[in-house]
């Protein structure tokens, strides 16, 4: 590394997306250093977010799985398409959901990147930047650091996008809702009896005790727009919605969100990068947000850090781009459809009504779970073959599991037979030699099946892994 760069990368924002792809980066001994905005993490528990099955899948290929399932509450997959109460076909490969505050997610994934060796400087943000042969990035404390890359981690208004002059392409939102952690100043069963009455038409309000607090959510009806949510904004849509403002008081946080649907117009410009919601945004519709970026990140990783080892190549790490951008596409795409489907307008209900017909079939119902929860995304990596591209499931082996052993986040060849070897490429991928595998596979750092058998391993490795030489330069 040039004596003159301070870092490899600097990541924006340490959201689930920037922690994990700090983690990833780690894994490869790349030097990064995370700037957060905020000072501390959000306190409030009542921010609950959902890791759908993929994103559950990467934390126990990371040894993260069973301390999340400690900390949050597992469901059933059934109904997370547009919230259709139609179960999960009884041969669904994984059959459960994790809902868990997002602080809590936060906080696991942090720790996890600073014991993996990132640093992470809060109360600080990118302010602005320069890039040639490295990138001088400006932060809110005055100083400068210099990084051979900067990544955009830094959210929907991500001043990263913004300076790098990047299109968000989309629609503005319609209908903004405010949700916030809040005491009341009426009785609980006062408040749960008026949230029943109005959650018969409007089935998306909520004012639900959570402890000595509530977690409301409320359509954002007369607050004004393009401003911080504020305690009289909660008091003026409430009055609106249900007659009263409860006499809440005493805001743990206030947030506002809407149903923008934005999309960059690239992922990457030079030296600098965008991932999570500083790349797209969409609706809540479906709980996918939080589950995108943490695969944005997984996936750019290991390329981003085999380019700055010297063995990987601009043609892989583009791949982050040609991958991950149709799957945000697909994802704005979906919750589009399921904002029309939650419409009280006539129309919306009766293809509500129909759709809900169709979920009945096991395979249309498959078809839906597996699109939300990303578990039948397919990478195009030019095979004919069905099983290249797609995400490889956990398998039990004569001892522990596939994911067990998938924790460095190198590449990983599956021999049952003990017959190949991955020669010239042993620094940068494992060999797994057991009976109980069924068939010989080429596994990327991000879990997605890269070769099956299908042509010559060796053109594979080196599409993947660089040269086999590398190691010996």
């Amino acid at each position: 590394m040039p004596e003159s760069v301070d870092f490899d990368v600097i990541i924006a924002g340490c959201g689930p997306t920037g922690a994990v792809l700090a983690a990833e980066l780690r894994l490869h001994d790349v030097r990064v250093l995370v700037v957060e905005r905020q000072t501390e993490p959000p306190p409030s528990l009542v921010r609950l977010v959902s890791l759908h099955v993929r994103s559950l899948e990467l934390m126990a290929m990371r040894g993260l799985l069973d301390r999340l399932l400690a900390l949050g509450r597992r469901r059933p997959v059934g109904g997370v398409f547009a919230a259709i109460p139609t179960p999960a076909p009884p041969d669904l490969e994984s059959a459960y959901l994790l809902g868990i505050p997002q602080p809590v997610v936060d906080g696991v994934l942090e720790e996890h990147a600073i014991s993996l060796g990132a640093e992470v400087r809060r109360g600080c943000a990118v302010v602005g930047f320069t890039q040639g042969d490295s990138v001088t990035v400006e932060l809110s404390d005055g100083s400068s650091v210099r990084a051979r890359y900067l990544v955009g981690c830094d959210g929907a208004r991500s001043t990263v996008r913004k300076a790098l002059g990047v299109g968000f392409v989309g629609e503005p939102s319609r209908n903004d809702t405010l949700m916030g952690e809040l005491e009341v100043g009426v009785p609980h069963e006062e408040v749960a009896a008026r949230t029943a009455e109005i959650r018969a038409t409007m089935p998306w309000f909520s004012v639900s005790p959570f402890g000595e607090t509530c977690r409301v959510v409320v359509p954002a009806v007369g607050v004004s727009e393009d401003r911080e949510a504020t305690l009289d904004d909660f008091k003026q849509a409430l009055h609106a919605i249900a007659g009263t403002d409860f006499g809440v008081h005493s805001p743990r946080w206030l947030s506002r969100f809407g149903d923008s649907t934005r999309l960059a117009e690239r992922y990457r410009d030079g030296r600098v990068l965008l991932a999570g919601d500083a790349a797209h945004i969409h609706p809540p519709a479906g709980g996918q947000g939080l589950n995108l970026g943490v695969q944005d990140a997984v996936n750019l990783g290991w390329k981003l850090a085999g380019l700055l080892a010297g063995w990987g190549t601009e043609a892989v790490l583009d791949t982050y781009e040609t991958e991950r951008r149709p799957v945000a596409e697909d994802v704005l795409n979906n919750t589009r459809a399921q904002v029309l489907l939650a419409s009280a307008e006539p129309g919306a209900q009766a293809v509500r009504r129909l759709l809900t017909e169709l979920m009945d079939l096991d395979e249309a119902n498959r078809f839906l779970i597996e699109k939300i929860t990303a578990i039948g995304i397919r990478y195009d990596l030019g095979s004919d073959t069905d099983q290249v591209g797609r995400r490889m499931p956990d398998v039990e082996l004569t001892e522990g599991t596939l994911y067990d052993r998938l924790r460095h986040g190198r590449g990983t060849l599956l021999d049952p037979g003990g017959q190949l070897s991955v020669g010239g490429w042993a620094d940068r991928v494992d060999v797994i030699v057991d009976a109980a595998l069924d068939g010989p596979v080429l596994l990327r750092p991000d879990g997605y099946v890269a070769w099956a058998g299908d042509g010559p391993l060796e053109a594979c490795l080196a599409r993947w892994f660089g040269p086999s030489e590398v190691a010996a330069q």
